[in-house]
């Protein structure tokens, strides 16, 4: 795998992420440690991005 398909795959996971807690946030009764959870994912994602583009 080259490092930009690699890159754009860690995007498509970083959007797919902003998607998912989005839609947890707007469930009642909704499981703040889940949104946190995938908060964090999604700045891990965000970070190795930003890694491999530097």
């Amino acid at each position: 795998m080259s490092l930009v398909s690699h890159v754009e795959q860690l995007q498509r996971k970083h959007r797919t992420l902003d998607t998912e807690i989005e839609a947890v946030e707007r469930l009642p009764g909704t499981d703040h440690l889940e949104i946190l959870t995938l908060k964090r994912q999604k700045l891990r994602l965000k970070d190795e991005i930003r890694r491999l583009a530097s």
